[in-house]
């Protein structure tokens, strides 16, 4: 979860800790949703945890069968509000299937797409209705639901049909939310691996017992992302977009995507998403999906080598997440680590992933990998003898 402006404060400030009360809970909430699924290529188990925070805005979505061939696995954390993860996790994958592309066998560029559609969906009436449905916070005087906006748009605004954004109603100018979600997806499908990532949540892979990120958290200190922050009209003051959202890349957050003279990818905020193309071997152990929750308190190599000790001891890998959630969770909230809402998907490949086939990663350090070259965002990266680290 994006921390917020008040969250920065309460850690920083004792005083500020007693008048934000209502960000954390007095006792931690322990209670996890867990499950776990298998077919003949991979396994997998998740566990979520709502931990110390006032309200649980994490999203997951878990599907080994997207087609007979693909999975897909996503994790979405929101900040603001919960609905934009939740309509992530309802839809993401669904708009993934109806692409043109995904027909076509190119995943990366329908993950892609599907990212920006997530915004498009939610602007309109028919967007205000689901996201109405999903949240849970209904001002009936005002119209205002838990993290969305009304922002009446100009006419030029209904360029071509589409059937979510131009249904005629009372909200058909509804002009999206202002709460928002990281997404960090994956999609496997034979030896191919697919990552699409916007926001602070990872994607980790396990070759070898070595942990390589396929993904890239985007913080406004990149220079990429202050440079397009900077001419799309926003400031960086602390760390924090227009001294607020301390990520740079986000579904929904639509405040900070207003600009009508820049495409959706040069906005102040996008949705525009790391593309990373892998090509497993026999190496690959676990993939791993995660909100910030958890890498706030354990590096990749750290939770690759908590993951090795513990997945022969329990009886299911969602029994696994559980054990990392559980370590992540601070004593107290004094700290602010490990008070965030915490979720993780963790994926196994059954051996042999390849067929009389194996990626040589030979003697490659994670220094030299870390050193590869990174194609811009957007740009599909096949990664064959080694793993591409952001």
């Amino acid at each position: 979860m994006a921390e917020s402006v008040a969250g920065l404060a309460w850690r920083l400030d004792p005083v500020v800790q007693l008048i934000n009360m209502g960000i954390y809970l007095s006792t931690p909430k322990t209670d996890k949703f867990s499950e776990d699924g298998e077919n003949n290529k991979l396994k997998f188990g998740l566990s979520s945890m709502q931990g110390w925070r006032a309200s649980m805005e994490d999203a997951h979505s878990a599907l080994l069968n997207l087609d007979n061939e693909t999975s897909f696995f996503g994790v979405f954390d929101g900040h603001g509000g919960r609905v934009v993860a939740k309509f992530c996790a309802k839809y993401l994958h669904s708009q993934v299937l109806r692409s043109e592309a995904y027909s076509a066998g190119d995943l990366g560029t329908a993950v892609h797409r599907a990212f920006f559609r997530m915004d498009e969906m939610m602007r309109g009436q028919r967007g205000w209705r689901e996201l109405s449905a999903l949240g849970d916070k209904i001002n009936k005087i005002g119209g205002m639901i838990e993290g969305l906006i009304w922002s009446p748009r100009g006419s030029d605004s209904n360029k071509g049909h589409d059937d979510w954004s131009f249904e005629e109603g009372p909200h058909s100018d509804f002009a999206g939310p202002t709460c928002g979600c990281t997404a960090c997806v994956a999609l496997i499908r034979n030896n191919q691996l697919v990552v699409a990532n916007a926001g602070d949540s990872r994607c980790v892979i396990s070759r070898a017992g070595q942990a390589y990120n396929l993904s890239r958290d985007h913080k406004p200190e990149l220079e990429a992302e202050r440079e397009r922050i900077l001419k799309a009209g926003g400031f960086i003051h602390m760390g924090r977009i227009n001294g607020s959202l301390n990520l740079t890349r986000a579904i929904g957050d639509m405040e900070f995507k207003q600009n009508k003279f820049l495409p959706p990818e040069k906005q102040i905020v996008t949705a525009n998403p790391d593309i990373n193309v892998v090509e497993l071997c026999d190496d690959d152990d676990f993939l791993v999906l995660a909100c910030d929750g958890i890498w706030d308190c354990m590096s990749s190599q750290q939770l690759v080598d908590f993951i090795h000790e513990h997945i022969q001891k329990e009886s299911s890998l969602s029994a696994v997440c559980e054990r990392v959630l559980d370590r992540c969770l601070a004593p107290s909230t004094i700290g602010g680590e490990g008070c965030d809402n915490m979720t993780m998907v963790l994926v196994q490949f059954k051996k042999p992933i390849t067929q009389n086939k194996k990626a040589d990663v030979g003697e490659q350090s994670a220094k030299g990998v870390e050193e590869a070259e990174i194609k811009p965002s957007g740009e599909a990266v096949t990664c064959r003898a080694a793993v591409l680290v952001w």
